[in-house]
């Protein structure tokens, strides 16, 4: 059951571009203290056809897309490459608002990625210079020794990129916003694209 003094949601006074209305939601969840509110789940599609999921962090939006970064190299690098078509789900339980993105995934390309690198933390891009996400390891301390040395190699070369970092943009096709209601009657919102305009869709619960 959800819980909860939710806000309203009207429908008939919406932006006519799912980006406009999301950084409206966006701007919402902050305001109302929703932690963390631009952890999104990125799921893709594997070599086997099936569907594969994980936590990341909205970098930026706009009229052109969502944007994130990771390793070319990582598994869902490697997944992207083989498949472009993703979806994103940011879901705001304080507020019970939900949004949907389904669409397909472009590299940004050397420039823009090296920079989003350089804006992270000392620590994670010496965690990303380590370059084994999701194998296997073996103990913790093997961990700690590796980003040692990494972190010893940040501090002396502080604007070293990590060749394989990908900054990405998802071009979305369909968005759908839902607002959550305590008597199930929730309201659902999609845009979808046709040609070169969004048309506005309410959908049943």
């Amino acid at each position: 059951m959800l819980e909860g003094d939710f806000p309203k949601f009207n429908t008939e006074d919406v932006p006519e571009t799912p980006h406009e209305l999301f950084l409206d939601w966006l701007i919402g969840a902050i305001e109302k203290g929703v932690h963390e509110p631009h952890a999104m789940t990125l799921s893709t599609i594997d070599w086997n056809g099936y569907p594969d999921a994980r936590i990341l962090i909205l970098k930026d939006v706009d009229q052109f897309g969502w944007y994130f970064a990771s390793s070319s190299e990582s598994k869902k690098g490697q997944q992207l490459k083989i498949q472009s078509n993703v979806a994103l789900t940011f879901y705001w339980s304080l507020i019970g608002r939900q949004v949907r993105i389904r669409g397909t995934v472009a590299e940004m390309g050397i420039e823009s990625s090296a920079n989003d690198f350089l804006s992270r933390s000392e620590i994670a891009r010496a965690g990303a210079f380590i370059g084994k996400q999701s194998t296997t390891l073996s103990s913790r301390k093997d961990l700690d020794e590796e980003l040692a040395k990494q972190e010893e190699k940040i501090k002396k070369e502080p604007t070293l990129v990590y060749p394989s970092w990908m900054l990405y943009r998802i071009k979305a096709e369909k968005v759908e916003f839902w607002q959550g209601d305590k008597e199930r009657k929730h309201t659902r919102l999609q845009y979808r694209i046709n040609g070169d305009k969004w048309l506005r869709e309410l959908l049943w619960p």
